[in-house]
């Protein structure tokens, strides 16, 4: 025997009420954007940071070249001591040593240029080396007493 059907009793619908649905919509969308906001600022800054470092690395590796090209002409010096007067600036020109020295200097730098002043009766020598880079003219300068 098959039971009777009993209808079932009427389950309470919950509703909310309309205005709260319409000021919900798009809360989710929002939010997206604002994440990917702060994500792309976030992103931006890490770009700019990047290019920072990277110039900064560059200005320090053109400085340690020119130290280096600084140190490299005292060595030469030190050994072509009769020659010391050949390396003035005015001079390095026409001597083979220092034109090959201030060619090396132009080939390493960015719009390198050097000048050396000897001085014969002291024996100090200042070599003042220059390049160009995107914020302006850098220069190194060192001095060396090469003779007594």
């Amino acid at each position: 025997m098959a039971r009777p059907m009993t209808p079932r009793p009427a389950r309470p619908t919950q509703r909310r009420p309309l205005g709260r649905l319409r000021k919900a919509r798009g809360f989710v969308m929002l939010e997206a954007l604002v994440a990917g906001l702060i994500f792309a600022i976030g992103v931006l800054a890490i770009v700019g940071l990047q290019s920072a470092m990277t110039q900064a690395q560059t200005v320090g590796k053109f400085r340690g070249d020119a130290t280096y090209l600084a140190s490299e002409l005292v060595g030469v010096l030190w050994a072509d001591l009769p020659n010391l007067n050949n390396y003035n600036t005015a001079q390095c020109s026409g001597y083979a040593r220092c034109s090959e020295w201030a060619a090396k200097v132009a080939r390493s730098l960015p719009g390198g240029t050097a000048t050396v002043a000897v001085n014969a009766t002291t024996g100090v020598v200042t070599i003042s080396i220059s390049w160009a880079t995107r914020s302006g003219v850098q220069t190194y300068s060192t001095s060396s007493a090469v003779a007594a």
